[in-house]
C-alpha cells in the first residue's frame, strides 16, 4: 500500500520538478491560495497528488496565456462555484488584452522595418535607425 501511494505522490521537490519550476514557486503559489498546501502527517513529508499536479499546470498555462495570479485566483474559484459568466468575462478581457498587445506590436515592426528599409536606401551620413532613436 505505501508503494502505491508513493507511486501516486510526490514530495513538494518532486512536484516542482515535474512542472518545471522551483520548490519556491510552489510554496509561494500556496501563499497566494493558488495550490492547496495537503496536510503533514507526524513525522512524515507533505506529499501531493495528480490534482496539484492539474493545478500546477493550469497555473502555468494560464500565466503564459497572460492572466494575472489574482484572475488566476478568481478562475480557480468561479470552477468552485460554476460561474461560466464571469469566467468568459475574464476570458475576453484577456482577449482584448492580447488584442492590444499585437497591435501594439506590429506598430512597433511596422516602424522597425520603415526604418530598416530607410537604412537600405541611405548612402552616406547618419543611419535612419540610430537617428530614429536618438529622437527618442
Amino acid at each position: 500500500m505505501v508503494r502505491n501511494q508513493a507511486k501516486s505522490s510526490d514530495t513538494i521537490g518532486g512536484l516542482a520538478r515535474a512542472a518545471g519550476v522551483g520548490v519556491e514557486t510552489v510554496r509561494y503559489y500556496q501563499r497566494r491560495g493558488l495550490l492547496p498546501e495537503p496536510p503533514r502527517p507526524p513525522g512524515e513529508v507533505r506529499r501531493y497528488g495528480e490534482s496539484d499536479m492539474r493545478r500546477l499546470r493550469f497555473i502555468r498555462s494560464a500565466q503564459a496565456a497572460g492572466f494575472t495570479l489574482n484572475e488566476i485566483k478568481e478562475l480557480i474559484d468561479l470552477d468552485a462555484s460554476d460561474d461560466r459568466a464571469r469566467a468568459r468575462e475574464l476570458a475576453e478581457a484577456r482577449v482584448a488584452a492580447i488584442d492590444e498587445k499585437i497591435g501594439e506590436l506590429t506598430e512597433a515592426r511596422d516602424a522597425l522595418a520603415a526604418l530598416a528599409t530607410a537604412c537600405a536606401k541611405k548612402r552616406g551620413g547618419a543611419c535612419p535607425i540610430l537617428t530614429a532613436f536618438d529622437e527618442q
